[in-house]
């Protein structure tokens, strides 16, 4: 789940030649501000873990709703609800709610409610190809951890050149695991319910809460 996490994180959150990395900050920093304008934003998204040597291929789909700092991710069966203080993760499965406290002080946890933000430090970024998908001209970055302990390799953002919104995410890691993350739908300032991101226990008798301190 916590690989999950960070993936989506860096789906929105945006050394080669000075005046390249120049070209790649300008357009991260385009992206990141273009994206918090938006009162909230609603997506969809396909995700494909796969690693060759360990010989694993999974694939599922989820979807996850911010709000500033507050999101509601879905995503293998699980839900994670955070209401800009506590974060509330629900396991209809074994039938249990994990409480723990925001840890967004804690630099090695990348959240939703940090994915426009993150980039500005602990990576370097540069241009890379551009491609055409489905008559839509996509421009990836590439961000490399600044970090040499860091499991991640590096990271390529596709980005939509008109739209100046996020198409997809591929993140190689050390030990030769890939996730892409693929955008179905982004959709904008959708209405949503004042109650989408609280927690309501009265939904869950009879789940064991676990709260962590």
């Amino acid at each position: 789940m916590k690989h999950l996490i960070i993936a989506i994180a860096l789906l929105f959150s945006f050394s080669g030649l000075a005046q390249d990395t120049a070209k790649a900050k300008e357009l991260l920093n385009e992206v990141h501000n273009k994206a918090k304008s938006y009162k909230n934003i609603s997506i969809d998204f396909k995700y494909v873990l796969k690693n060759t040597s360990e010989n694993i291929n999974q694939e599922t789909r989820g979807d996850v709703v911010m709000e500033g700092d507050k999101y509601l991710l879905n995503i293998l069966g699980v839900t994670r609800i955070f209401d800009g203080k506590t974060l509330y993760t629900i396991n209809p499965e074994d039938e249990e709610v994990t409480v723990s406290k925001d840890n967004s002080d804690d630099e090695s946890s990348i959240t939703p409610s940090k994915m426009l933000s993150f980039y500005k430090e602990g990576y370097t970024y540069k241009m890379d190809i551009v491609q055409n998908v489905n008559g839509r001209k996509i421009q990836y970055v590439k961000l490399t951890p600044i970090d040499t302990n860091s499991e991640i390799k590096n990271v390529l953002l596709g980005i939509d050149a008109q739209t100046k919104h996020i198409y997809n995410l591929i993140e190689t890691g050390k030990n030769g695991t890939q996730t892409t993350l693929t955008v179905n739908s982004f959709k904008t300032n959708e209405p949503i319910s004042k109650s989408l991101f609280t927690f309501d226990k009265n939904k869950y008798k009879g789940y064991y809460i676990n709260k962590l301190d």
